[in-house]
């Protein structure tokens, strides 16, 4: 993988660069500009040398979404114009005038079948735009499409500064400092079963909590109510696990009433939506004498008043003294709604791609690179 700072760049160079601007948009409005402004230095960088910047990337999954609130964003930090387009005659007529040191955004890759298909004529006509390709979009490398794999086969091809920065980071979880303290949320064990396999064995501790942990306290014979699991899948070597921590207390709720009780307290009629503030207090005890901490994943619902665990636990890392990184898009949310983003070590933009990358050490799109 070779960095931008290797393109040879000149003034009325063109640069194809593939962004991941995948945000929350509510009502038309960008409302987590995080992976907006992870960009903002490979942009920055190509407008300084006075290239002309060709700005793609993918909105939602079925195409639908348009990137203008994105946009409506960018016009903010850069000199950027939008054409609500991938192809035709708007798209070459925008590009035919587009001066050195400016940026135009096409429309949404994926309102295009090629996209998602890697088709290679896609592709090529992709490439037909630019002298060279910039991969910037480390949140969406988990993909083999067109615009990510395909592209970099018709043009000399580089990594961003976000793209290096994610890769350089995230491998440190691969020969990490001790004590080495883990930490998973989301669901699925199903999915996330690779990861916790890889770092059960590397990791000082591990803690796992969210809907994943549901799953255990079943396993382990507890009473779940009608908490969200994915009943039947085997934990049984989780379980067993002696760097396993297990919690001390729950947030629960039966209707509108709330309370925290042990694991082995949850009644037949409620859900447990949380850990508790104890269960908080020995993660981050033991966090607190960690050198490195890789934490992936809300430990609980933490967008209601009365489950503040995944904030409480954002905030209490912010403060020990060890490395901390700190990947998927809901944690990133929270880490970002309380700013606390410069507190740690690093704060992946990516979700799925973390996670694939913490177990392979590269993505399809990193490969292409290459």
């Amino acid at each position: 993988m070779t960095s931008i700072t290797a393109a040879k760049i000149k003034k009325g160079t063109t640069v194809l660069l593939r962004a991941d601007f995948n945000v929350p948009i509510v009502k038309n409005k960008v409302v987590g500009p995080f992976r907006i402004v992870k960009t903002l230095p490979t942009i920055n960088y190509l407008l300084k040398k006075g290239a002309k910047v060709i700005l793609i990337s993918h909105a939602g999954d079925d195409g639908s979404q348009t990137l203008e609130p994105v946009y409506q964003v960018l016009k903010k930090y850069i000199p950027v114009t939008f054409v609500p387009a991938v192809f035709g005659v708007t798209v070459e007529k925008a590009l035919a005038e587009m001066k050195p040191g400016t940026a135009v955004l096409l429309e949404n890759l994926r309102s295009e079948p090629g996209e998602k298909k890697n088709d290679p004529k896609f592709a090529k006509a992709l490439a037909s735009y630019a002298d060279i390709y910039v991969n910037d979009a480390f949140p969406v490398s988990h993909r083999a499409h067109a615009s990510l794999v395909g592209v970099p086969k018709y043009l000399p091809h580089y990594a961003g500064f976000q793209m290096e920065q994610e890769v350089k980071h995230l491998a440190m979880a691969h020969n990490p400092k001790h004590p080495f303290l883990f930490i998973l949320g989301g669901n699925k064990f199903s999915t996330k079963m690779p990861l916790i396999k890889k770092f059960a064995k590397s990791a000082d501790h591990f803690f796992i909590g969210g809907a994943l942990l549901n799953d255990l306290l079943l396993a382990k014979g507890y009473e779940i109510g009608k908490s969200v699991c994915e009943a039947g899948y085997d934990v049984t070597a989780v379980l067993k696990n002696k760097k396993l921590l297990l919690p001390i207390d729950l947030v629960v709720k039966q209707g509108e009433k709330i309370r925290i009780c042990a694991p082995y307290e949850v009644k037949h009629s409620e859900s447990i939506m949380d850990v508790g503030p104890e269960t908080i207090k020995y993660v981050l005890s033991v966090a607190s004498v960690a050198k490195f901490v890789l934490w992936n994943g809300p430990v609980g619902y933490y967008d209601l008043p009365y489950t503040p665990g995944t904030k409480n636990l954002v905030k209490g890392l912010s403060k020990i003294k060890g490395d901390v990184l700190i990947g998927g898009g809901d944690t990133v949310a929270v880490v970002s709604q309380l700013k606390l983003e410069k507190k740690f070590k690093f704060v992946s933009t990516g979700g799925g791609a973390t996670l694939d990358f913490l177990v392979a050490g590269t993505l399809p799109g990193i490969q292409a690179l290459k």
